[in-house]
């Protein structure tokens, strides 16, 4: 472990009332008694001392120092943080006397990488922290909160320790299959563990499916021929003019992208080029986006045009969507209904959107992800390992079902098992063994 001081500024680098630097390694509280005038030697954990930082007997600034000892701090080892003014050049005043005594300056997330290097946190814990500093929504804040709290941890400790329990049986009967009281075991024995660690597994990575869209954002394609009233439909979304608006087909030719919030749903906006056949080489570049495009989004705004028959473009786009998630979309609705389809009738024109708003709640709705959800993985790496470690278990239930020796399955199992150690950033197969013996006191 280094055992280099470390210092980084904690708030932004902008005037301010109070700027906070965070200061943490071996004997840091002895550094910074070095450069401040109160006494901080003797006091316990969790104190603050008010006094001045010096540098050569001149006083730089009249600060608040907050100490925490060994373990008890976020980082696992000695911390310091100092609460000083505001100010752009008295706040870098203090770092630079922090650097001329001999700390030096964190890289990005050492503070977190060191909490959890020393065990305070486990790998989960610290992806929830930077999390919960880019959350763009309430249920985003109270997801990282609940991973900073082990959340993640626990569920995934329970997962393990089922799997422990087959590896442990399987493990026994190789090992020593002469003891009497060691259950000889079969692949019937052991499917029904493993088809019920499988499907909690993928219940999870459903639910995690659905919490992405609700931390990240739902990626929403608004779709259809052109001149339909895409683009305004867009900005009467986001309430600005982002979009281009013309009755002259064909005039959206890239993607136009943009962020709305509807009440805690964020989505992730992109009007499209009108889909047609087209030979402008330009406008066709368009079309082949927007197929593209739909083809990665969460949901489809598909708009067609209220006020005119549906055509065979329509019907082609109609179909093209049929198996996706949409929203069927009437717009135009203040000229009149020709259009002989079911959908939802606006006027985006007039900024008339408010039963696509309602629809859209429905559709997402926070009651089919609640807090209650504890058992969700919150980014793509965490989601990707136990997605890695459903194949494997899988690959041992196929094997269960052919009637593969139990001694032959068991590597699909261990690799299932480092898997799930990864998720939490654990990855020793030492401990494993600590595993097998806790369970049976073998050689007593």
């Amino acid at each position: 472990m280094n055992e280099d001081i470390i210092v980084a500024v904690a708030t932004s680098r902008l005037e301010a009332a109070i700027s906070m630097l965070r200061i943490s390694g071996k004997d840091c509280i002895s550094f910074v008694q070095e450069f401040f005038t109160g006494k901080i030697l003797e006091k316990q954990t969790h104190t603050i001392t008010y006094g001045f930082i010096e540098d050569d007997n001149k006083k730089i600034d009249e600060v608040m120092v907050s100490i925490y000892r060994g373990k008890r701090s976020f980082t696992g080892e000695e911390m310091v943080e100092i609460s000083c003014h505001g100010g752009v050049y008295i706040t870098q005043m203090v770092l630079e006397t922090c650097l001329k005594h001999g700390a030096r300056i964190a890289e990005r997330g050492e503070f977190s990488k060191r909490a959890f290097l020393n065990g305070r946190i486990d790998l989960s814990q610290a992806e929830s922290i930077s999390d919960l500093i880019t959350a763009k929504s309430s249920y985003a804040s109270s997801l990282a909160l609940q991973g900073i709290d082990g959340s993640i941890r626990h569920f995934v400790e329970d997962l393990k320790e089922e799997l422990i329990q087959i590896i442990t049986q399987i493990e026994v009967n190789i090992d020593y299959p002469e003891y009497d009281d060691v259950e000889e075991l079969t692949s019937d024995s052991l499917l029904p563990k493993s088809i019920s660690l499988k499907e909690k597994m993928d219940k999870i990575l459903e639910d995690s499916k659905n919490v992405r869209l609700m931390k990240d954002g739902i990626q929403t394609v608004i779709i259809g021929r052109p001149n339909v009233g895409k683009s305004s439909l867009l900005n009467a979304l986001l309430k600005e003019d982002k979009a281009i608006v013309s009755d002259i087909a064909g005039t959206t030719r890239d993607v136009v992208e943009g962020n709305i919030r509807i009440d805690d749903i964020l989505l992730n906006m992109i009007d499209t080029a009108g889909i047609r056949k087209t030979d402008n080489m330009i406008e066709s570049i368009g079309v082949e986006k927007a197929k593209e495009v739909m083809k990665q989004a969460d949901l489809i705004l598909l708009v067609f045009d209220a006020s005119t028959p549906f055509t065979k473009e329509d019907q082609e786009l109609y179909d093209l969507t049929e198996n996706m998630n949409r929203i069927i979309i009437l717009n135009k609705i203040d000229l009149g209904k020709v259009i002989d389809i079911e959908g939802i009738e606006i006027s985006a024109k007039q900024h008339d959107v408010l039963l696509l708003t309602r629809q859209i709640k429905e559709l997402f709705q926070l009651g089919k992800i609640t807090d209650q959800h504890n058992h969700v993985l919150t980014n793509a790496r965490q989601t990707n390992l136990l997605y890695q470690a459903s194949i494997y278990l899988k690959q041992a239930i196929d094997a269960m079902n052919m009637g593969i020796p139990t001694d032959l399955i068991v590597e699909d199992l261990y690799a299932c098992w480092l898997q799930l150690k990864d998720i939490l950033g654990q990855r020793a197969k030492e401990d494993l063994l600590d595993e097998l013996f806790k369970r049976f006191c073998i050689g007593k």
